[in-house]
């Protein structure tokens, strides 16, 4: 039986629920439909860089040229390389900080 956990973008008030078997940034793309940006998915790219601030995860293999052992021991990890193995808050950073904003802003809009 798969597991889901209940995923929380921490500062916008937006959560999800999330199986134990799929990326942290599945999850995220359904939330937000244009509002999230996407890369590569596979972990090289760096675009779904997020800061795990609760929780923990199972981790696969990330670029190093984008998450260096130092963020990665600081749970600064990429979203598509993250499966949940309990409930998580993330706080999302880098390039995907500036799409998250602009849906708090639309959410904040229709509130």
């Amino acid at each position: 039986m798969t597991r889901t956990y209940r995923i929380v973008l921490d500062g916008i008030g937006r959560e999800y629920l999330c199986a134990e078997t799929q990326n942290a940034l599945r999850g995220m793309e359904a939330l937000g439909g244009r509002g999230i940006p996407v890369g590569c998915r596979r972990g090289g790219c760096g675009v779904c860089k997020v800061e795990v601030l609760s929780g923990t995860y199972c981790a696969g293999i990330m670029s190093r040229s984008q998450i260096s052992e130092e963020d990665e021991r600081c749970n600064c990890v990429l979203a598509c390389r993250i499966y949940p193995t309990s409930d998580l808050r993330l706080k999302v950073v880098g390039r995907m900080a500036r799409s998250v904003e602009a849906l708090k802003r639309e959410a904040a809009q229709r509130d």
